[in-house]
């Protein structure tokens, strides 16, 4: 159950670091909200991760799977610009993340 909180926790680390952006810097209510609750889900779910998961662990899965996926919100959402160099270096942290999974 624990790697379920520690995927959750990474997922609602990308909805928080999404809220930033459209909180077009703290000034739309609507991201300001975002940035809170998908914050607090965020560290709470990976606070409760990490009951059962290694610290050192926990946090590199969370922060891998928080900077891919905010990587990859970027690329479709806010159209940031594409690089070759971009998804590979996007698929080490990934290679990263299932590396440390399979090594627990």
């Amino acid at each position: 159950m624990s790697w379920i909180y520690l995927l959750l926790s990474g997922l609602f680390e990308v909805a928080f670091t999404t809220s930033m952006k459209y909180s077009e810097g703290f000034t739309n209510w609507k991201g300001i909200v975002g940035f809170f609750v998908f914050g607090s889900l965020s560290f709470g779910l990976l606070l409760k991760s990490m009951q059962s998961i290694e610290m050192g662990t926990a946090y590199a899965v969370w922060a891998g799977i928080g900077s891919s996926g905010t990587i990859l919100v970027g690329l479709l959402l806010f159209h940031d610009a594409f690089s070759w160099y971009k998804i590979l270096f996007l698929s080490l942290i990934i290679i990263g993340i299932v590396g440390i999974k399979v090594s627990h």
